[in-house]
């Protein structure tokens, strides 16, 4: 079994949102100077360009925002527009497969749940470190381990 963290413990594509937090930060500076260099434009289009620019950065925040939460009481996974609690006892398994755009929670409801905030697009090897430490988090609260 993997080393079990200690609790709480969060897990984030730390990467990926530098990525789309950058990508956001540099589009709206550039978009705003724009706005603002453009001399012909009056000062209702130079806003709608910053807040066209606001706007798209927003999108990329909530693209930002997944995370994977576990506590003593179980786990909260942040989805980009959801969020669920479970208690340590609806989570069934722990599973990122070769392929998985993200990391699946098995549920004792007999559904599956996506935890976004576990994704090896650009990180694998901390992906699979973190999924290892969930599922260890997992077995260790559950008494289940395979």
């Amino acid at each position: 079994m993997s080393d079990v963290p200690a609790l709480p413990v969060t897990f984030r594509p730390g990467r990926t949102r530098a990525i789309l937090h950058g990508l956001g930060a540099a589009c709206f500076v550039v978009i705003t100077v724009i706005a603002l260099a453009i001399d012909s434009m009056s000062p209702g289009e130079q806003i709608s360009f910053v807040f066209t620019a606001a706007l798209f950065w927003g999108v990329l925040a909530l693209l930002a925002r997944p995370k994977v939460v576990a506590d003593d009481e179980g786990v909260t996974v942040v989805n980009v527009a959801r969020s669920r609690r479970l208690a340590w006892a609806e989570i069934v398994q722990v599973n990122l497969r070769p392929g998985d755009p993200w990391v699946f929670l098995n549920l004792t409801d007999g559904t599956s749940l996506a935890a976004m905030g576990i994704q090896p697009g650009i990180a694998r090897q901390s992906a699979i470190r973190d999924a290892k430490a969930l599922r260890a988090l997992s077995e260790t609260r559950t008494g289940a381990a395979d």
